[in-house]
């Protein structure tokens, strides 16, 4: 199937680009169509996700490839864009830089505080292997001794090995989301496990510095340094890793303050393909999925 974007024709299963829809501001990511096979978006974030919205869209998720696509669309056209929101994968930065080098590049916030919260939920997770692993020695020891096993119940119900598994949801949210129950699972929680709490702290910090619509991208620099120091004394091997990684990619971060842009609209489209790939049952010939998808979004 040939799909024409106005001058030229491409093979849509490989890949296809719309001049008509390229914009100042875009976004780029990935989605996985059809059996874990993943494909290189980008849209234009003015559409908001309706039509108009797809710039271009590319089979696979290497750079070279991605590259050598994008680059059929006229420089006149790639030197416009402004701006471009990604994660911080370096292959997409790669493909960012080379295509649209004027495009001053965005990392995604919610892509840092994601990271952030799986730092903190490996902890929990640790520790519920913990709780797991000695309530399960302490099962067999009370069956050895011919004795009935009474796990210690906390104020709320939980037993130790609950309390860490219905931890999940609140480590998620702000403490001004929590319900009077779930401030009683924290609470306890949090006194079991002085790391935790500190953990979350360190997550809610970041996630506050983003959610700061009045401090400007100065202020918000000297506030990651400062985030950056605590997540140093804090010993935590996970949330270590993530302060490497946001440190390697500091002025992209950053520029997010500047018009405080995300890969929100780029989420939510995605959300969208993957309603409409129900729609069709499942995909028994991508090339007429995509075919359908460009219809309606390019």
């Amino acid at each position: 199937m040939i799909l024409s974007n106005g001058k030229k024709n491409h093979t849509l299963k490989n890949g296809c680009y719309f001049l008509k829809t390229i914009g100042k501001r875009l976004s780029i990511d990935e989605i996985a169509l059809s059996k874990g096979e993943l494909y290189t978006i980008v849209t234009n974030k003015k559409t908001k996700g309706k039509a108009g919205s797809i710039v271009a869209i590319i089979s696979g998720t290497k750079a070279e490839h991605i590259i050598d696509k994008l680059l059929k669309i006229p420089s006149s056209k790639r030197n416009k864009v402004k701006e471009i929101t990604l994660d911080m994968a370096n292959a997409i930065k790669l493909i960012v830089k080379k295509s649209f080098p004027k495009a001053v590049q965005v990392t995604d916030r919610f892509h840092v505080q994601k990271l952030a919260l799986d730092a903190l939920q490996d902890i929990r997770i640790k520790h519920r292997w913990e709780a797991i692993d000695k309530e399960n020695y302490q099962i067999k020891e009370a069956k050895n001794n011919n004795k009935i096993y009474q796990p210690h119940t906390f104020t709320n119900g939980d037993t130790l090995k609950q309390l860490l598994a219905r931890s999940r949801y609140i480590l998620y949210k702000s403490k001004t989301d929590w319900t009077q129950k779930q401030q009683l699972r924290a609470e306890i929680l949090f006194e079991q496990y002085p790391d935790i709490k500190k953990a979350y702290g360190l997550s809610q910090k970041l996630r506050n510095l983003f959610n700061n619509k009045s401090i400007s991208k100065e202020v918000a620099y000297t506030r990651l340094a400062q985030w950056f120091k605590e997540v140093e004394l804090s010993g935590f091997k996970a949330f270590n890793i993530l302060a490497n990684s946001v440190s390697i990619n500091y002025k992209s971060i950053l520029n997010y303050f500047d018009n405080r842009s995300t890969n929100a609209a780029t989420e939510s489209f995605n959300a969208k393909i993957k309603t409409f790939r129900t729609q069709f049952r499942g995909l028994r010939n991508v090339e007429f999925f995509l075919f359908r998808l460009t219809q309606i979004f390019a």
